[in-house]
């Protein structure tokens, strides 16, 4: 059989530009650094009656503009922001517009669950869509299938690469990866790929927006240490589930492996109990003072997203990124 040929990366004359709103900028920093690129100039500013104003100070006609912007806390200014930066690079004549957005605003607003309720999450990709975004980069986003609500190129990255290797080592060869719940399976596979480890399910039925009651658990986990793991923790309802675990035989040691760390107030205190060891998550939002917890530790993605944006801008592939 002929050997396929391996796709070479297109020579591109458009210079490769990064910029940041003001949601994530030390998240920028570091990826303009990975990338050896200086940090573009742009200013935001909130008006006295709250209107949130953009500017642009460097000439970016003719250029590839990757505009770096989770949309955290507050999540409305965030988007609001996004989007008058990408109107304001579609005016000033940018070859390219790719909304680079880690953590994505609604997505577990993704569908109907009842009657008269808004699909929060299209709304969100129709309006980057409409002002001229030519493509848009996430990272394990809560609901894969709002990649479909857009009709322009869209890149979902992971962040398992980056946390699973906070679990190799002998410590934790009596390990198993957990499941929080069925929508994380996929996941959590990749984790148990990854680290060659066992998989377990734990079923739960969630009672409100920041409550979860779990009904059982699913495989073998008797003796051994779980790494629990999840795209987003916002409430800490996952920490409600872990006396699941330990009632079906686990070690009252329980790691955790989360994406996107919002962490309210309500997941500091659900923290502190004796059995959670510690919680990674990435630096796709800001650990800002209130978010601080001797348990949290944070890992960086700015290396994952400089090299998509690298072969993005080259015309070369994303998926070699994570096969390698």
């Amino acid at each position: 059989m002929a050997q396929a040929r391996r796709k070479t990366a297109k020579k591109t004359t458009h210079p490769l530009c990064v910029f940041s709103g003001s949601a994530n900028r030390p998240l920028a920093e570091a990826v303009a650094s990975e990338l050896k690129v200086r940090l573009g100039v742009c200013h935001t500013t909130v008006l006295p009656d709250s209107e949130t104003h953009v500017i642009i100070e460097d000439s970016v006609r003719g250029d590839d503009i990757f505009l770096i912007q989770p949309c955290g806390a507050p999540v409305n200014d965030h988007l609001m922001e996004l989007l008058l930066y990408v109107d304001a690079f579609r005016r000033a004549s940018a070859h390219s517009i790719t909304a680079v957005v880690p953590y994505f605003p609604y997505a577990r607003q993704e569908r109907m669950a009842r009657g008269r309720e808004a699909i929060s999450a299209k709304v969100v990709a129709e309006t980057l869509e409409a002002l001229g975004t030519t493509r848009v980069i996430y990272m394990d986003i809560h609901a894969p299938a709002i990649q479909g609500f857009f009709n322009i190129p869209v890149d979902p990255l992971t962040a398992v690469p980056v946390l699973a290797e906070r679990f190799r080592g002998k410590k934790f060869r009596n390990a198993v990866i957990v499941a929080p719940d069925e929508g994380r399976v996929k996941m959590a596979g990749k984790y148990a790929e990854t680290l060659d480890l066992p998989l377990v399910l734990m079923h739960k039925r969630r009672l409100g927006f920041d409550r979860t009651e779990t009904t059982h658990v699913v495989g073998d986990i008797n003796g051994r240490i779980p790494i629990v793991i999840d795209d987003i923790i916002a409430g800490g309802s996952v920490l409600d589930q872990l006396g699941a675990l330990l009632k079906a035989g686990a070690k009252p040691e329980v790691h955790l492996a989360i994406t996107h760390g919002v962490l309210t107030q309500s997941a500091h205190k659900r923290l502190d109990r004796p059995e959670i060891k510690e919680l990674w998550i990435t630096d796709s939002l800001p650990l800002s003072p209130e978010k601080k917890h001797p348990k949290v530790r944070v890992t960086s993605i700015a290396p994952t997203l400089a090299s998509a944006i690298q072969r993005i801008h080259e015309g070369s592939s994303i998926g070699e990124l994570f096969r390698k």
